[in-house]
């Protein structure tokens, strides 16, 4: 009885990990992807920041390409800032995207939303 009341309890606990998990961006723009970093969304007009480390880093290549998914790890749903680097070296920020969780993907950008380009 104890045994399945540890495990019942570890259950729970694993739950949030595995929704963790399951966070992941889909690059809906034209580019490659090099450089992917999130900040929790400030208020309107306020600047962007601090980010956190570079998501790309979860990849194989380092890159998302056209129409692949990142897995995102240590994000939790909410509202973010985005700022990403494309092959050619644009930089985008991306303000007040909403992240949630399951499903295939938690978020996703295309050409239209990068409007906010250096």
């Amino acid at each position: 009885m104890r045994a399945s009341l540890v495990l019942l309890a570890l259950c729970g606990l694993l739950r949030p990990a595995a929704a963790q998990e399951r966070m992941a961006f889909w690059n809906l723009t034209s580019f490659t992807v090099t450089n992917l970093v999130m900040a929790p969304a400030g208020p309107a007009g306020a600047p962007a920041g601090p980010f956190g480390p570079n998501q790309c880093a979860n990849d194989r290549d380092g890159t998302v390409d056209h129409d692949e998914r990142l897995r995102l790890a240590g994000i939790v749903p909410g509202r973010y800032d985005v700022r990403l680097t494309t092959k050619p070296g644009r930089v985008c920020t991306v303000r007040n995207v909403e992240v949630r969780s399951g499903g295939k993907y938690s978020f996703s950008l295309s050409d239209s939303d990068l409007t906010d380009c250096k």
